[in-house]
């Protein structure tokens, strides 16, 4: 697990640099136009946290002994990523309002890898 969370860290990495890039060269007169230049950057912002985040995982999970609650917390980082950051670009790009609601789960999920560190870390 170790190599997978630390794949998807440096992949999700990445996308974070690309996406801020692409955002802030290619997007930047649309999405203020539309208003949703802060929306992308949002998206982009906790994409790249929670990116760190799942390479954090990957070298957690040598160290601590509760390796099932560290990989809980990474695979609710990366759902974490794509409900929100994902919802975000999409709000932003497409402009359908609806899309905002996903966004909250993407939250959620972020504070339970948070929480199962924490739990994690405290059972050492």
């Amino acid at each position: 697990m170790m190599k997978l969370f630390l794949l998807l860290g440096s992949a999700n990495a990445f996308l974070f640099v690309a996406l801020g890039a692409f955002g802030a060269h290619a997007l930047k007169d649309k999405l203020e136009a539309t208003g949703y230049l802060k929306t992308f950057e949002t998206g982009v912002q906790y994409h790249m946290i929670h990116a760190v985040a799942l390479i954090a995982v990957a070298i957690l999970t040598k160290y601590l002994s509760a390796t099932g609650l560290v990989h809980g917390a990474g695979w609710a980082f990366l759902i974490g990523i794509i409900l929100f950051s994902g919802s975000l670009y999409a709000l932003s790009l497409t402009g359908i309002k609806i899309l905002g609601a996903i966004t909250p789960l993407g939250g959620l999920a972020f504070l339970v890898g948070w929480a199962l560190l924490f739990a994690a870390a405290w059972m050492e």
